[in-house]
């Protein structure tokens, strides 16, 4: 596919970006479920040296002791478990720059040996502006978890979340324009399912959306069973506790596990009714391919999220059901392409 591509460096390029933003997806949802997202109170643009010796360490560890989460949560903390918890953060903020470092590189090199198509310029300043944009969002995360309260905004933690998956969107897109010129595309009965893909692809979006307002308020540990919530299917004395229904919905943690937990099942029907009609039409092994693995992919983010709600999510399974959600983002991606689009002869 891409041995013969005379853009095959940067279609590379562009590709390494989107791994390295997914391992930033999956490095922050590692950070988030080890409660290690606000053990670093400053913030540098640059980045700095991470704590190589015992003063170093202290003084990372002193500057912690004054945020909120320390004073109100983890007062009884040692050095040694601080250390645990800095590392994630380090991680996660090491490899966005490291994202923002591969982009500019490839960029340079790129400009420089005049590989890049034209058309493509205003592509890379729009990348250039959400990633710039996806850093701002990231800090002012973190920022509403440093004033008064130790944990940040469940608002903000799903902005900086679709931002990310807005980024990687954006950088796969431009991807397959390269992998899959206009000049040899050609139509399929693919563009009738394009509709119903939309409206698949926007109730994914909300449902992960939900997912983040899920783990920003704990919301999957108050009720870790299924399919009932406790022994009820909607346990009002619980969830109608607010007279705004907006809040109910929105800022409860077990009104926001319903609305997560049953619109699974929307975003299950509608996969299910996209493969039924997708058998009706002629395809191209591609599209086939997508549908496959859309139908493969909501199978186990489904078993993935019942056994995260009824394990009282575990790290590993927190993690491997965030994975499944990216793999259903990028498939839909694929999908959207492909049915827009059109596909290689």
């Amino acid at each position: 596919m891409l041995k013969n591509n005379p853009h095959r460096g940067i279609i590379l390029w562009l590709l390494s970006g989107c791994f390295l933003i997914y391992v930033m997806v999956v490095v922050g949802c590692m950070t988030r479920l080890t409660h290690s997202g606000l053990s670093i109170a400053d913030w540098t643009v640059m980045g700095s040296v991470p704590p190589l010796s015992e003063q170093a360490w202290n003084e990372h560890f002193t500057t912690y002791q004054q945020s909120p989460e320390f004073k109100l949560v983890n007062s009884q903390m040692s050095l040694e478990e601080f250390k645990s918890i800095f590392w994630w953060e380090y991680i996660h903020r090491f490899i966005g720059r490291s994202i923002g470092l591969v982009f500019f590189a490839g960029f340079v090199f790129f400009f420089i040996k005049k590989k890049f198509p034209k058309t493509l310029y205003p592509k890379l300043f729009v990348l250039v502006g959400l990633g710039a944009l996806q850093g701002l969002i990231g800090w002012w995360m973190v920022k509403s978890g440093l004033v008064k309260n130790p944990a940040v905004s469940h608002y903000r933690l799903a902005i900086h979340l679709i931002s990310a998956f807005t980024v990687f969107a954006f950088t796969l897109w431009y991807a397959l324009q390269l992998i899959y010129p206009k000049e040899n595309r050609k139509e399929t009965e693919g563009k009738k399912l394009l509709p119903l893909m939309n409206v698949l692809f926007v109730a994914l979006i909300f449902q992960i959306i939900y997912g983040a307002f899920v783990a920003g308020l704990k919301a999957g540990l108050f009720y870790p069973s299924w399919p009932k919530m406790g022994d009820e299917w909607f346990p009002e004395d619980t969830i109608l506790t607010s007279d705004s229904m907006l809040k109910n919905f929105t800022e409860n943690g077990a009104g926001v596990q319903f609305i997560h937990r049953s619109f699974a099942f929307i975003v299950t029907a509608l996969v299910a009714w996209l493969w039924h009609k997708s058998n009706k039409l002629q395809l191209n092994k591609l599209q086939y391919t997508g549908i496959t693995c859309l139908i493969y992919g909501i199978t186990i983010q489904f078993i993935l999220g019942v056994f995260t709600l009824l394990y009282q999510v575990p790290v590993v399974l927190g993690v491997l059901h965030q994975t499944g959600a990216f793999f259903l983002f990028v498939t839909s991606v694929f999908l959207l392409y492909h049915f827009s689009e059109g596909v290689r002869k």
